[in-house]
């Protein structure tokens, strides 16, 4: 098996990029125990306790945050719930519900429904072949790269996600949008393309995105409590809008992790989940919570003391995380209501150092490696 570590300062990001995600694409076995209760903590044989980590927050005057569960080696570390939710609770992810038609195209295209992420739009779309999105690629949607005017941070775009909520028709508001560039060569993070995304994952399929989901990839995850809201079209809103618990979260994290196997099913390819989560664009200048994309994941090589840790996430507004940290084979799932405050997105982060941090310091005995203190070799069970 490869061997991915955490890295010193000087490792280039794009090879520390690639190497994890070559390490990542091993068999794993899914999580085998749970809490007790809803604010109690299971540690993983061997692995240090994480559960005063999470306590730090229940004092938070911010009485947002919901809930916070970490895996390691597939088993719950710590699991904790504040201000009121509970295991069972369904959180509106916002925007981290991309990163879930992320998986989601890379099923369809791992079925054939979809031949190549380099098809243009209009191929599975003939209603949009006059339009500008039309010759966008399915890889373009996936990357922030579909050449429309639409820009989520900028207020004057004409291809906003608030002008399109506002709109009576969002298919046809999606259709109406005019070109800015050339599909491919411009990242803007927008809704519009994500939602498009979700349009073209069920004309490719048959199926209705969130029907989709529950049969390609809720179902396999034992996932069966969750909703995913739609827009005034009748379309699922392949953008965000999707609730889901946090176990859920951590779970889908988990899958991830371990190359898009669970319980030794294979739920999307291995080769899949590489090339989604490939940074593909560097974003630092103008995200300082990411330093690449992929297909609707970020990745982050985060600073925590002397190391940088490599980090894949999905993120959505109010704070909400998919934390996938395969060099010390954890997944960080974090569930929060603080919605368009950035204190939700520097919260979480905070918290997820805070764990890296103790994971570092205090590494569970099995899978140590001959390298120095805190650096894991990571693996999904076996």
């Amino acid at each position: 098996m490869a061997q991915t570590r955490l890295v010193r300062w000087y490792r280039p990001l794009a090879a520390i990029a690639i190497g994890v995600i070559a390490a990542m694409l091993v068999a794993c076995q899914a999580p085998t125990s749970t809490p007790t209760s809803p604010t109690a903590s299971t540690p993983a044989p061997g692995a240090n306790d994480v559960a005063s980590p999470l306590a730090a927050w229940d004092q938070d005057q911010d009485k947002t945050l919901q809930g916070v569960v970490v895996l390691r080696d597939g088993r719950v570390a710590a699991e904790r719930y504040y201000n009121g939710a509970t295991a069972a609770s369904l959180n509106d992810i916002r925007s981290a519900g991309k990163s879930v038609t992320a998986l989601l195209a890379t099923i369809a295209m791992d079925r054939g429904a979809i031949a190549s992420a380099s098809d243009p739009v209009r191929k599975y779309w003939p209603e949009a072949a006059q339009a500008a999105l039309g010759a966008a690629t399915i890889d373009d949607l996936l990357t922030m790269r579909s050449g429309l005017a639409a820009d989520d941070e900028d207020p004057a775009s004409p291809g906003t996600e608030d002008r399109m909520d506002e709109s009576a028709d969002p298919v046809a508001f999606l259709l109406s949008t005019p070109r800015k560039d050339a599909p491919g060569a411009t990242y803007r993070y927008n809704s519009l393309t994500a939602y498009a995304a979700g349009i073209v994952v069920g004309k490719a399929t048959g199926a209705d995105l969130g029907d989709f989901a529950g049969r390609a990839l809720f179902e396999p995850l034992g996932i069966t409590a969750w909703r995913w809201n739609k827009d005034g079209a009748g379309h699922t809103k392949g953008q965000g809008n999707l609730w889901l618990s946090t176990r859920s979260l951590a779970t889908i994290g988990e899958m991830v992790r371990c190359g898009g196997e669970y319980r030794g099913r294979r739920i999307v390819s291995a080769g899949g989940i590489e090339a989604m989560l490939r940074p593909r664009v560097p974003i630092a200048a103008t995200d300082p919570s990411a330093d690449e994309y992929g297909r609707l994941w970020y990745f982050k090589s985060l600073p925590v003391d002397d190391f940088r840790v490599p980090v894949w996430f999905a993120s959505g507004n109010g704070g909400n995380k998919i934390y996938v940290v395969p060099s010390l084979r954890m997944v960080v799932a974090i569930t929060s209501q603080a919605y368009g405050r950035g204190y939700g997105q520097r919260r979480s982060q905070e918290i997820l150092t805070r764990l890296l941090r103790d994971a570092i310091a205090h590494p569970a005995p099995r899978g140590i490696d001959s390298g120095p203190p805190g650096l894991l070799a990571p693996h999904c069970g076996r």
